[in-house]
């Protein structure tokens, strides 16, 4: 079976998704992916069959940043998502043309591509590589880091918030969507979190105990735990001659001017009995670096976190798991997005420390990684619970299940023993 997967232009995206496809790709289906157009030479070199996703959709890069408040910079990044839905529609409908695939796996944040694959005669599936923002009894809002509390008081709480937030994301998400999916031939949505409910399969890229528990979600949601990945890489040279704990610093792969992360830590840690390692794909690199730390653009983390004593993450979820799921424990410092509420989940699972950005100094985040160094009974017991969930091959077994289950649906359509859903013609998409 041919599996065509669409990633929106995240780095943070495409990678989650990879030991997936490997595993698939040991089950002997065949790949196509279209991805970030830097990404593509390496995915040929994986044995798939890539290509880019149209340049436009690149082009719309995220400004949250600029945000004065957490419920902007959620806006703006809904803004930016639903801004590239028109492009993506038409690119997942190209491709689907050009590969001809048996199944579709679409990142959750790709929503042009998702109404595509709703309406699309084919079993389907999504990947969400960030904390699910689908409401659940006891779980925060999206974006406001706050503890869970199941009290009336929290309760309510929840609700207040939970009510504002849909109405900031509805307002900047439905009208720049809704026309998307009408003219894919998808039915409208009223609410931004009905996007998580649609797809007949959603692999969850997390796991308890650093997921709070939902045993309100449908199974729909199959968690498959951290799924962390790097392009396959030796060990930089120098590695081995480090001779004291080694801290790793990284920031976002999408821009949003944290590269203050790293200057602090460098400051911070200067001089201290560790060696700081700190990556910065995406903000500027330091001038300055003391003798006992390295600054890098890019390094594939895992052969840094075999010997990690601690991760200084931004608050991203790849980077984060990918830290926890090496047993390594966290420091977490959210600057927006969803990186408050993966803060949170470090801190309640005991496995790091939560510092938030606005309180970010050198002394602060020092005494952050000396706390964090010591946590890592609680990283390891992390690494456990993803996996359990049987991790890439759960998330195959899932998938194959859904695949058949759609192409005999498929062949009850073409037999017309059975329903279609709604057509759409590719040129008006």
């Amino acid at each position: 079976m041919k599996i065509l997967t669409y990633t929106s232009p995240a780095r943070g995206h495409l990678y989650p998704i990879m030991p997936v496809l490997d595993e698939l790709a040991s089950r002997g289906h065949e790949i196509a992916v279209r991805t970030l157009a830097s990404h593509v030479p390496m995915l040929v070199d994986q044995g798939f069959a890539a290509g880019p996703i149209a340049p436009e959709i690149e082009a719309i890069e995220h400004d949250d940043y600029l945000a004065k408040s957490p419920i902007g910079g959620l806006r703006r990044v809904a803004a930016t998502i639903a801004n590239r839905a028109h492009h993506d529609a038409r690119d997942l409908r190209a491709a689907i043309e050009s590969e001809r695939p048996g199944a579709l796996l679409i990142d959750c944040m790709a929503w042009g591509a998702t109404a595509v694959a709703e309406t699309w005669v084919g079993p389907w599936a999504q990947w969400v590589p960030f904390p699910l923002p689908l409401p659940a009894v006891g779980a925060p809002p999206l974006g406001t880091g706050l503890k869970p509390d199941s009290s009336p008081l929290g309760r309510i709480r929840d609700r207040v918030l939970g009510a504002i937030n849909e109405r900031a994301l509805n307002s900047a998400i439905l009208p720049r969507v809704n026309p998307v999916r009408e003219t894919a031939g998808a039915a409208p949505i009223v609410n931004v979190f009905d996007q998580f409910t649609t797809p007949p399969l959603i692999l969850y890229m997390s796991a308890e105990p650093f997921e709070y528990p939902h045993p309100d979600w449908p199974d729909t949601i199959v968690p498959v735990g951290a799924c962390a990945w790097d392009p396959p890489t030796d060990p930089p040279e120098w590695l081995g001659e480090v001779d004291r704990p080694l801290v790793l610093v990284n920031t976002s792969s999408e821009f949003q001017d944290d590269g203050r992360l790293i200057t602090t830590a460098l400051e911070g840690l200067a001089g201290e009995n560790v060696f700081v390692v700190a990556t910065s794909p995406s903000a500027e690199l330091p001038v300055s670096v003391p003798a006992n730390a390295r600054v890098e653009k890019f390094i594939p983390h895992r052969p840094l976190l075999d010997v990690a004593a601690c991760a200084i993450t931004h608050g991203g979820m790849g980077a984060t798991q990918k830290a926890l799921s090496k047993g390594v424990p966290v420091c977490a410092v959210p600057f927006g997005r969803d990186q408050r509420d993966v803060a949170r989940r470090v801190e309640l699972a005991r496995a790091g420390v939560r510092l938030p950005s606005n309180k970010l100094t050198p002394a602060k985040l020092r005494d952050a990684v000396t706390r964090a160094m010591g946590m890592r009974d609680g990283a390891e017991r992390v690494a456990r619970g993803y996996e359990a969930t049987g991790g890439p091959a759960t998330a195959a077994d899932r998938f194959e299940a859904l695949a058949a289950s759609g192409r005999d649906q498929g062949d009850r359509i073409l037999a017309g023993t059975a329903d279609a859903p709604p057509s759409h013609d590719a040129a008006r998409v």
